[in-house]
């Protein structure tokens, strides 16, 4: 691609990540709506009650100014009503979108992990995830709704002061026009820089931060955390100059708006003089065509803050586009696809199948492989042999070339949420959450029962372990570093239990296990699996008549083990 059309589609995906975050029309109007009805009650809340002073002062008598008094109460209670609505509404449709936002971001994340995000920084991702999706929700909060707002009652003022007095309307609409232009062109030179750089800034202390804690033991058993502790500190420094440079920028802004507040309504003083010299315009109206530019360039004077706004969003945008590649790797297979109905324990049939990492040379170059419903298969190797990368294949993180079938049915067609529901995976180094272990478990199924909980770890051989540990509310740590290796295989075991995989991959779950016990871990995995499919990667051997075939792989291909057969046993109905 030519890098003019290069630079076009990054352009695009910043559009649509905007379009996302900005809420739909029947979400996004209500609020607008009493966003103008409030800044409209405001403007007439002052324009009433300068005119009924000013009236008071003059007449004897109030009764010919009680609709006045009405008004001013009248005024003052909606705007009061109307802004509450305002907020209510407009940070609904706001949060709602921003959910929504998020969500679409994981989505179009889950295809590129963990096989396409090898190389990105887990910080930036992490930002992107939470800093700048978070900042995205400013877009019809301070950048949209206000900028509707104020155009809606400066107009609507500058229509009804030109009815009392066209010259001091003239007056009014000039010193808005300058102080739009000067407060949104002084801020982009003195605050678009650092209002861009304040999320990327965040990005790096976010990126500091994780890779400190989460290498903090070798840091400080090679003597580098002062080092590490330092990068912190000039991202954390960073971080500041940008946010001190955006708020003096900002200051700038709102500054001029205040003095142009003053000038227009000295002008519109100024312009109406004459007529009411000659009698043209009373007392009264004079005093309101004075007092109403105040109250506008107070609605008004969000207008350079949601020009900041707009430059901090855009930035998110740009880098909530750039987390997710320009395109996916030719390598990992897409989510979308056709979804099941009802699954029950389909056999796998592999013919001839080749995969590859993301930027790798073949890793699978032809693989033959079976396994028959409930059939118990040990795959071993060298590291290197594609054992792995046979895993990804199979949960479909990995497009696969060749032939894939579940139970007779081309696997390829199925969504990547779908295959992931028949075909689990129980990795290296399980995923446990800094929570308990109530929690590490539930995620998997949400409504289970604490006894559901204790009967699956008890099938994994952990209900004595958690009887110790105080029951299911003992924490596990940041990355399981309050178990065991051992135990950690077999949380993550129980929680495949809980979900119902019909068919369960173990990939090396002896890894970080000592000798001795990997034995003992290994039959307790695959008798906990029950009736269950499994296929096992594994270099240790499990113990006699635990497993029904071996096959080993050998530079992406299967050299000996697995016979064809022909499937007789589960299947999957299509919708």
């Amino acid at each position: 691609m030519t890098p003019a059309a290069v630079t076009s589609e990054r352009t695009s995906r910043v559009r649509a990540v905007l379009r996302l975050a900005q809420p739909s029309a029947g979400r996004f109007l209500p609020g607008l709506l009493w966003g103008v009805l409030s800044a409209g009650a405001a403007v007439s809340l002052l324009a009433v009650s300068g005119w009924l002073i000013v009236s008071a002062s003059i007449v004897d008598s109030l009764v010919p100014l009680s609709i006045a008094v009405v008004g001013v109460r009248f005024f003052a209670v909606s705007r009061a009503v109307t802004r509450y609505l305002e907020r209510l509404s407009g940070h609904d449709a706001a949060l709602r979108q921003l959910s929504v936002t998020r969500a679409d971001m994981v989505r179009r994340l889950i295809p590129l992990s963990p096989a396409g995000l090898g190389g990105t920084d887990r910080g930036r991702v992490l930002s992107a995830l939470v800093d700048d999706v978070e900042n995205l929700q400013n877009l019809p909060l301070r950048v949209v709704q206000p900028l509707a707002i104020g155009a809606v009652v400066a107009v609507g003022a500058v229509v009804f002061v030109a009815v009392v007095s066209p010259p001091a309307a003239f007056a009014l609409a000039a010193c808005i026009l300058i102080a739009g232009a000067a407060a949104v062109g002084l801020g982009w030179v003195f605050g678009s820089r650092a209002e861009a750089e304040v999320s990327a800034r965040r990005a790096e202390l976010s990126a500091s931060l994780v890779d400190y804690f989460a290498t903090l033991d070798v840091l400080l058993a090679f003597g580098a955390e002062e080092q590490a502790r330092a990068r912190v500190r000039a991202a954390d420094a960073a971080v500041r100059r940008s946010i001190t440079r955006a708020a003096f920028s900002q200051s700038i802004t709102v500054g001029i708006v205040s003095v142009m507040a003053g000038v227009a309504s000295v002008w519109a003083l100024a312009a109406s003089a004459p007529d009411h010299a000659r009698g043209a315009i009373d007392g009264p109206w004079l005093a309101v065509v004075v007092l109403v530019p105040m109250i506008v360039f107070e609605v008004f004077g969000a207008v350079p803050v949601a020009a900041s706004s707009w430059r901090s969003v855009r930035a998110s945008a740009q880098r909530v586009a750039g987390v997710v590649p320009d395109r996916m790797p030719e390598e990992l297979r897409a989510d979308d696809g056709i979804e099941v109905r009802d699954v029950s324990t389909p056999g796998i049939r592999l013919r001839g199948v080749r995969a590859a990492w993301p930027g790798g040379v073949k890793a699978l170059r032809g693989v033959d492989l079976d396994l028959r419903p409930g059939e118990r298969l040990l795959v071993t190797g060298a590291s290197g042999a594609g054992k792995s990368t046979l895993a990804a294949v199979l949960v479909g993180f990995l497009r696969a070339a060749g032939e894939y079938s579940l139970g007779g049915r081309d696997a390829s067609a199925l969504s990547g949420p779908a295959l992931r529901r028949i075909v689990g995976l129980c990795e290296q180094s399980p995923q446990l959450f800094d929570e308990d272990i109530r929690q590490n478990l539930l995620f998997a199924k949400d409504d289970a029962s604490d006894e559901e909980l204790l009967a699956v770890l008890a099938r994994v051989g952990l209900d004595a372990w958690v009887r110790e540990r105080g029951g299911l509310d003992a924490r596990v740590g940041d990355r399981g570093v309050l178990v065991s290796g051992g135990q950690a295989q077999r949380i993550a075991l129980a929680r495949a239990l809980l979900r119902g995989f019909p068919v369960l991959v173990l990939d090396e779950p002896t890894a970080g296990v000592d000798a001795e016990a990997s034995e003992v871990l290994l039959r307790d995995l695959l008798e906990a699996a029950g009736e269950q499919s499994v296929l096992l990667i594994s270099h240790v051997a499990p113990p006699d008549g635990t497993v029904d075939r071996v096959v080993r792989l050998e530079d992406g291909r299967v050299r000996q083990g697995a016979q064809p057969y022909s499937e007789t046993g589960g299947s999957i109905t299509m919708p």
